[in-house]
């Protein structure tokens, strides 16, 4: 039976997970640069061995209100469109194995041109974690304004 490794996470109440293929380091957080030009969602950039990189709020994404960074506030860092992109998440939880057969479409209900960013739903332990689609998190806007800071 095959299976997939999802990194799973918490933002506010809610379990969200990236496939761990798509995970390239999991950091405490350090401290964020505000760049004025960036959109609502990215926060700024952090320093990280020689990387500058755009620190994107996946609660600003899901229309969650700010919260002050804690002990547990970690950054998930990947690639996202060619983009090193760093992920605000509140909690990681867990690194869970998930049988392909326990993963389900997304209900039509929320499927939007907004809600590409989901890629599938799972049960992990009786709870509702949904998977993300690591591509379709950034809108294009977002892509070109952090490849137009990145450049400079």
């Amino acid at each position: 039976m095959k299976s997939t490794k999802q990194a799973v996470f918490m933002l506010g109440e809610e379990e969200y997970s990236l496939d761990i293929m798509d995970v390239n380091t999991i950091e405490k957080v350090i401290a964020i640069e505000p760049v004025a030009s960036f959109p609502k969602n990215l926060k700024g950039v952090i320093k990280l061995r020689g990387d500058v990189i755009p620190v994107y709020s996946l609660r600003r994404k899901f229309g969650l209100e700010d919260v002050e960074p804690d002990l547990d506030t970690r950054f998930i860092i990947t690639t996202s469109n060619g983009i090193l992109t760093a992920y605000e998440v509140d909690k990681m939880t867990e690194i869970v194995q998930v049988d392909e057969d326990l993963i389900y479409e997304v209900p039509s209900i929320v499927k939007a041109k907004d809600t590409t960013y989901m890629k599938a739903v799972t049960n992990v332990n009786g709870r509702l974690v949904i998977i993300l689609n690591n591509d379709g998190i950034l809108t294009e806007e977002e892509q070109n304004k952090l490849k137009a800071v990145i450049k400079k």
